[in-house]
């Protein structure tokens, strides 16, 4: 390994559009946000040190032995998270960045692409909740945060607002600027009249400083290795970027795999998976980490813990080789627990669903498994293990811990999903699955928003086809508990308190059909009730499906309504968890 001299940004930045700087299959992708590449570029800015980078200098004749992507330009924090695979030629030789890739990524974005991260209160699935923003610079006041001097800001075109405060100069037009005298005439392009004297001087001194650190100074230092042999090089990344919080295990058995595997590209078969079960039913959020656990739990292999030492070739070729089988299982049981309702607001622990995956691989289950009638029991049993895991929190903490015990469960199983087994098995241990009294009394105080709630719920809804889309429904409607409303029917004052603290609990949810929820709306419970149920059949029949006890529903009954339905619940809740 040899340290070379530092490079200028503007030399990286070109070579890196080139396609003469790549990443190896070993990297993990970009997880910078956009404070952190305004924190780099005041560093920069002020002279700070960001650290030295580790290249490795790839032979012409080697390049096709491995696999390389491109640098991110674009960020998207939905649509383009994968760095695209490099097409390369093998006419010449390229620089894969071994340390280093957050920083330069981060460089490449500022100076030529984009960064579109999702806003708050905005769905995930909402388009225009991503929108491009540009990093800029403030050229004429300094940054409000005590940690930064200079004001670098991405910012979407609505944003800027150029005033007596502010000059938004776009960071990527800097490579436009190619002489000294190029930032000169800028300055005097836009006439800064309406500004001070003080915010004259500062904008020349900025912009001239970015110019010089981007152009002039060699600001990029790095070693470089040469050795060809890919032992060498993997066993340098791992000592870079294993001593501490840098890179996770997941990421070490990713980078071992795909250097390992024979036929198939590890990264992008992995990362391709994670996307197709992320878009099952309603959409989940797995990602790499939960995958490659699947993988060792399902492959049996003794000891799935992550670290380094269960990361060798022979544990390697056998995801390999059992690649198929092992993500079939994995897809089926997501798309089950999809069928139950869950989604990724709902699952509360992705580690759940590795042991219904181990039962469905070793059953061999296909893809009518979620559809088919014969297997209603085991089924029911699935989800009640799943439901009663999630609300204990089992998976909390250690969750190898609870893995492996339930492994050796299934392993020995021969008829049926064995939810007695796994429940007997924990009893009396801090992941015990029976429920006290006391549990059952907390169930009542889990509120609209929690995503404990629908699991709680769900309890109570047995035998709903949760292929329909359903929603947990407010019994008496939300939007009738402000204090104007309250006293607008004039409900007493010592009782608005209660209505205000009670209306989010659990004994005024319910889980309603989108269709009938959206005709519901707010319209008061006895109206819809009456309007929705004609014969007193259909009156009986929901009333027992949600559990609402028969007494008065106007609006002003509404703490009797409560504790009523409570009470039933609580009763509910005993049958089926003691």
């Amino acid at each position: 390994m040899s340290y070379e001299t530092a490079l200028k940004i503007v030399d990286v930045v070109k070579d890196i559009q080139k396609g003469k700087y790549l990443l190896p299959a070993i990297q993990r992708e970009f997880v910078w946000d956009t404070y952190q590449i305004e924190r780099l570029f005041d560093s920069l800015m002020r002279d700070y040190p960001i650290s030295s980078f580790l290249f490795w200098k790839v032979e012409k004749d080697k390049v096709h032995d491995y696999e390389f992507y491109e640098f991110l330009r674009n960020y998207h924090e939905r649509d383009n998270t994968h760095n695209p695979k490099a097409n390369i030629t093998g006419e010449e030789e390229i620089t894969a960045v071994l340390d280093g890739q957050q920083r330069l990524t981060s460089i490449y974005i500022a100076l030529k692409g984009t960064y579109s991260y999702k806003l708050p209160r905005k769905r995930w699935d909402n388009d225009q909740a991503y929108p491009k923003r540009k990093l800029y610079l403030n050229l004429v006041r300094g940054s409000n945060d005590n940690e930064l001097e200079y004001d670098f800001s991405f910012l979407t075109r609505d944003d800027i607002v150029n005033d007596a405060n502010n000059f938004w100069f776009p960071v990527g037009k800097i490579l436009d600027l190619k002489e000294p005298g190029d930032v000169s005439d800028y300055l005097s392009e836009f006439v800064f009249d309406e500004y001070t004297k003080e915010a004259r001087k500062l904008a020349n001194k900025t912009l001239f400083k970015l110019y010089n650190i981007i152009h002039e100074q060699g600001s990029i230092s790095y070693y470089l290795e040469k050795s060809q042999i890919l032992d060498k090089v993997l066993n340098i990344f791992i000592r870079i970027n294993s001593g501490g919080t840098i890179l996770s295990y997941s990421d070490l058995l990713l980078s071992i795999a795909t250097a390992q595997w024979d036929t198939r590209d590890a990264r992008e078969e992995i990362i391709s998976f994670v996307d197709q079960i992320n878009n099952i039913g309603d959409g989940f959020n797995f990602n790499k980490d939960f995958v490659l656990k699947a993988c060792l739990v399902l492959n049996d292999f003794k000891d799935f813990a992550f670290k380094v030492d269960n990361f060798n070739k022979a544990n390697m070729l056998k995801i390999e080789n059992n690649w198929e089988q092992i993500t079939n299982s994995i897809r089926i049981a997501v798309g089950l627990v999809a069928s139950f309702g869950f989604n990724r607001e709902t699952l509360t622990s992705n580690n759940a669903i590795i042991p219904i995956a181990y039962y469905l691989n070793k059953i061999n289950a296909q893809d009518n498994f979620i559809s088919s009638n014969k297997n209603i029991k085991e089924k029911s049993n699935i989800k009640k293990w799943l439901v009663l895991s999630l609300i204990k929190r089992a998976f909390s903490g250690q969750p190898d811990n609870v893995l492996r015990p339930i492994r050796k469960i299934l392993q020995e199983t021969n008829d049926g999903f064995p939810l007695d087994e796994i429940i007997n098995n924990f009893k009396g241990t801090n992941k015990s699955l029976i429920f006290s009294d006391e549990d059952i009394e907390n169930l009542l105080y889990y509120k609209y928003g929690q995503g404990f709630t629908f699991s709680v719920l769900s309890l109570l809804y047995p035998s709903l086809d949760y292929r329909n889309l359903f929603h947990i429904d407010h019994i008496f409607p939300k939007s009738h508990f402000s204090v104007s409303k309250l006293r607008k029917r004039k409900i007493e004052e010592e009782d608005i308190t209660i209505y205000q603290d009670w209306y989010n609990y659990i004994g005024n949810l319910q889980l309603l059909e989108a269709t009938p929820n959206i005709e519901k709306l707010d319209k008061d419970f006895d109206v819809w009730f009456n309007d929705t149920f004609r014969t007193e059949g259909q009156k009986k029949d929901y009333m027992e499906k949600h559990l609402i006890p028969n007494i008065d529903f106007s609006f002003n009954n509404f703490i009797v309504f409560f504790q009523e339905r409570e009470n039933l619940m609580r009763k509910k809740f005993k049958e089926i968890l003691q």
